[in-house]
């Protein structure tokens, strides 16, 4: 296979037999091998059909390669980067295509101390040896082996949290059939056992290829009202819904309202403030005013990012940032490697939630009234380029600020927006923002997508 589409900045992700097979696997794995030179590395999947074969594929690369490899199984993202670090491996790949359709699968690799993959340097090297002819193979060849460290695993997620200061909760999860329940069950299990007054209820829970409920996303709106719904029904006190391979984490309140990104990003900057206090906290640019205010009145220094986690992580890492946060539910904790999870913020949440004795929705609710935000908007267009022209020159001339860190970001006196280009998708992204007025974000969408609609999508 020579198509090499599915190669993207930051991971791999396609369509299984279009620009993703067996074959590609494996030359995928020895090229790991050769622009890592690494001799040791952990291998986990997801739940998807197709994820033991490409995991077979890969195994067989990076051992031709003469790369030790520790297979841990059935497992979510952030337990390869745990994994990864915790045995000393020089390198992890994650089997998974997280929230894409089912015929779809992808892989997400980290280098030794779970260091993400540099986009312009290792992923371009990583490409190009795919591209050509094979590898020859090392002189020595790897061993492959197994190994389980989940519950090593759910006592570092555990140690972010100060059970003694746990109150009475009650919290839904809904894992998407995807493979978030078992190891929220080995998190479950370790909380109850130190004393944790946490009750749970669980929907979608068991990890099922054929996904009966849906591919896991709950970015998507369509996706929120299953589990809105049951935390109503339930009476629980938060839900929490993540996506196939749970390194997002979206959350709902007791009144069955979805939290917006940004919200998140600014409840968990508050609590790991309280704990480190005046630290760094990254954002990202897309909705910023809520988390600048936010991180600022809190103690805390914000630090703007371009989106995505290679990015973030390495922002992080030069920054000594204590927290990142995405509004796409992507979260960086510095002590977890400076990586994302999908198990550390709910847990965080419930503890800022005990210590301020607030529902879940009255935490939200003054930051929502005096920051409304439209939610991304995608625009699929025939000319992007054309549509990125027409907005900067209707708009930025007037503008107080003109950012262009991550796409363009423009501030007026009560509004903000940022428009930017996907960095894995061929679509333009916007944002809008608002100082407390509703009325100017529905007229602000409205007027700025009609523009883009028309001039990125001639005649």
């Amino acid at each position: 296979m020579t198509d090499l589409s599915a190669f993207k900045a930051y991971d791999i992700r396609g369509q299984i037999g279009v620009n993703l097979d067996v074959a590609l696997a494996r030359k995928i794995g020895r090229a790991f091998a050769e622009v890592l030179g690494c001799k040791s590395a952990v291998i986990g999947r997801d739940i998807r059909p197709s994820s033991p074969e490409i995991t077979a594929a890969l195994t067989e690369g990076l051992i031709a390669g003469g790369v030790d490899v520790i297979d841990i199984g059935l497992v979510g993202t952030e337990e390869v980067y745990f994994a990864t670090s915790h045995l000393g491996a020089e390198g992890g790949l994650m089997v998974t295509a997280s929230h894409n359709p089912i015929d779809y699968n992808g892989i997400k690799m980290v280098a030794a101390g779970s260091r993400p993959l540099s986009a312009d340097d290792e992923m371009e090297r990583l490409k190009q040896l795919c591209g050509g002819p094979d590898l020859p193979d090392a002189a020595l060849p790897g061993t492959r082996s197994e190994a389980d460290t989940r519950d090593a695993y759910a006592d570092k997620i555990i140690s972010f949290v100060d059970i003694a200061a746990l109150k009475p909760l009650k919290i839904l999860v809904n894992a998407g059939n995807g493979v978030a329940g078992p190891s929220f069950d080995a998190i479950a299990a370790k909380l109850e056992a130190a004393g944790a007054p946490l009750t749970f209820e669980r929907m979608h829970h068991e990890p099922d290829a054929s996904f009966p409920n849906g591919i896991p996303n709950p970015l998507l709106p369509e996706n929120q009202p299953a589990t809105a719904d049951q935390v109503k029904a339930r009476g629980a006190d938060m839900g929490v819904a993540w996506d196939g391979d749970f390194d997002r984490c979206f959350l709902c309140d007791e009144t069955g309202n979805f939290v917006e990104g940004e919200f998140v990003v600014a409840l968990l900057a508050k609590g790991f403030l309280a704990l480190y206090p005046g630290a760094n906290i990254v954002h990202d640019t897309r909705v910023a005013w809520n988390s600048r205010e936010c991180i600022a009145e809190a103690g805390g220094t914000p630090i703007a990012s371009p989106t995505g986690h290679s990015l973030i992580k390495a922002l992080m890492r030069r920054e000594d940032a204590v927290y990142g946060g995405e509004i796409s539910a992507h979260h960086y904790f510095r002590d977890f490697y400076y990586c994302d999870s999908g198990m550390i913020p709910w847990l965080t949440i419930a503890q800022l939630m005990c210590a301020e004795g607030k529902p879940l929705s009255q935490m939200v609710a003054d930051m929502r009234a005096a920051y409304p935000s439209s939610g991304e908007i995608n625009f699929r267009l025939t000319d992007p380029e054309a549509a990125k022209r027409a907005f900067e020159s209707t708009y930025a001339a007037n503008a107080n600020s003109d950012d262009r860190l991550d796409g363009l970001s423009l501030e007026f006196d009560s509004w903000r927006v940022n428009l930017r280009s996907s960095n894995t998708e061929p679509v333009l992204r916007l944002n809008v923002e608002t100082r407390g007025d509703r009325a100017l974000l529905e007229e602000k969408v409205a007027e700025i997508s009609a523009l883009i609609e028309s001039t990125g999508n001639p005649g």
